[in-house]
């Protein structure tokens, strides 16, 4: 089976940076397109930043200039670095991607299950 697993949330101030990971794990073949995304309480989960499988990237109006989103495909690894934080970047975070493996004919779209990112003081 294919897992994906965010890491690297937590609570900053504003002004402050974390950097997000998202790892594949299972009979992975390779990652194709993936994205982050978020959910603040009581809003709808939103696209944060995508990359495709040749590497182009794609970001959401409130966080292009601020968030820099990368893979490392040996590694079967997305990143977000996350800059300059607001407190409206306050959500859970979530990584999706599009994988291929061993254990289906088929390429499924994966979601990993959540990180908290709190930006406060």
């Amino acid at each position: 089976q294919v897992q994906l697993v965010e890491s690297g949330g937590g609570l900053v101030q504003p002004g402050g940076s974390l950097r997000l990971s998202c790892a594949a794990s299972g009979s992975i073949i390779s990652i194709n397109d993936a994205g982050w995304f978020r959910q603040a309480p009581g809003k709808q989960r939103e696209l944060v930043a995508g990359i495709t499988n040749n590497g182009s990237t794609y970001y959401n109006d409130s966080v292009n200039g601020r968030f820099t989103i990368s893979r490392d495909n040996a590694k079967n690894t997305v990143y977000l670095q996350m800059n300059s934080l607001k407190p409206e970047d306050t959500a859970v975070y979530y990584c999706n991607a599009v994988v291929s493996s061993t254990a289906t004919p088929y390429d499924h779209d994966y979601w990993g299950q959540g990180t908290q990112v709190t930006v406060s003081s």
